[in-house]
């Protein structure tokens, strides 16, 4: 008999830039502990002992962020040795696969409790890893050769084929910092954000110390003031001379963690919590790897249908944006409210740090759909190689 799942507590660190950021010296697996420990200290009652799994995603999960960084992450959270952990890669849906197991898990009757998170280092552990090693029948065999195509590439083909502009795009990406720099201002990260101290400490060879300098992440560092189509319009096309796809209209490469406590009713009752959202629904689906943009444009109507809704039932739409070009595509042929899509921005401000993308955007979207009083929120990606992925959540 399938049970709900809730979720009752989400929260995330601040995104900051890579690979020169605020955090470019910080370790993944500390940023991961970090959240959750704050996921679980924003569940009053709720005994470490009880939580069941700790469910990961890494989108590279290697280097600083290998060795099974769930497990070792919930150790340095300082959860009981009881307390399991596993590391899920779905690429830049890695850490929404990891809420929507969780829920499975519980609604399946298999677990009570259960933390969801991703982190991802961008600074440290580079896109496609310190060593990238395709199967040479990758390239032998012409069907399988956009396996290989790097992101970029990608949202150009999405470009060409969907017929979306240069000046569509740069519009766009204004957007995406104008919005994100209002919600900032206004306080609408703030319930979302655990503030995060970064400590760096530098060598006075003169003094023979090492000096200690502190301070707290507060605020994602990607969203710019001073971003114009006047700016955007002068940069050049980052992936082909003739593209129209720039750094300035795609997605920021970014560090960040986040992390989803999600519960059974009878855990909620036991600990006498009350629940932020119920998940509804996922989906994931398979698209051509050379317009792997598309993805969520199958993911989508799967996962609203298994959720039982209409897609125009959908209030908060949050559409990661890896590039403005996908974005636009996936909103046309979606045929999507352009007001409910990343009403605080998305990752072309906010930043897109791989794998934690989709608890840090899970987050956001159920502290947003309480604060503003809505009901169904979507959170949807693009995948790597050609997926797409999707899930739905109810404000409870």
């Amino acid at each position: 008999m399938s049970r709900d799942a809730y979720i009752v507590a989400a929260t995330r660190i601040a995104v900051g830039k890579a690979p020169r950021g605020m955090y470019r010296r910080t370790r993944p697996d500390d940023m991961l502990a970090h959240v959750l420990k704050a996921a679980a200290r924003r569940c009053p009652g709720l005994d470490a002992d009880d939580i069941e799994d700790v469910i990961v995603g890494c989108a590279m999960p290697e280097a600083e962020q290998g060795l099974n960084v769930a497990r070792i992450s919930a150790l340095l959270a300082g959860f009981p040795d009881r307390v399991p952990g596993m590391t899920v890669n779905r690429f830049c849906a890695s850490s929404l696969e990891a809420v929507a197991l969780a829920a499975d898990r519980i609604r399946v009757g298999d677990a009570e409790v259960i933390i969801a998170a991703g982190t991802e280092s961008m600074s440290l552990v580079p896109m496609g890893g310190n060593k990238p090693s395709f199967n040479p029948a990758v390239f032998a065999r012409d069907g399988h050769v956009a396996i290989a195509y790097g992101m970029g590439i990608t949202a150009e083909k999405v470009a060409q084929r969907y017929k979306v502009s240069r000046a569509e795009q740069d519009a766009y990406a204004v957007e995406s910092h104008r919005r994100a720099i209002a919600a900032a201002e206004a306080g609408e990260f703030d319930a979302e954000i655990t503030p995060f101290r970064i400590d760096e400490r530098t060598a006075d060879l003169a003094a023979r110390v090492v000096r200690l300098a502190s301070r707290d992440a507060v605020r994602d560092e990607g969203p710019r003031k001073d971003t114009s189509l006047e700016a955007l319009s002068q940069l050049k096309p980052a992936f082909s001379s003739r593209g129209s796809v720039t750094a300035g209209n795609s997605s920021q490469t970014s560090d960040g963690a986040g992390a989803v406590v999600l519960m059974s009713e009878a855990a909620m009752k036991r600990y006498g919590l009350t629940p932020v959202a119920r998940f509804c629904s996922y989906a994931v689906a398979g698209v051509a790897p050379e317009v792997m943009g598309i993805g969520p444009v199958e993911a989508v109507p799967r996962a609203v249908r298994r959720a039982g809704i209409a897609l125009n039932a959908v209030d908060w739409i949050e559409l990661n944006e890896a590039f403005a070009a996908q974005t636009l595509a996936v909103m046309r042929e979606l045929d999507l409210d352009a007001t409910r899509v990343n009403p605080l921005g998305g990752a072309i401000a906010l930043g897109h740090p791989l794998g934690a993308t989709g608890a840090i955007r899970t987050a956001t979207l159920v502290h947003g759909l309480r604060r503003r009083g809505l009901k169904y929120g979507l959170v949807t990606m693009c995948v790597g190689t050609g997926m797409g992925a999707a899930a739905i959540f109810e404000a409870a």
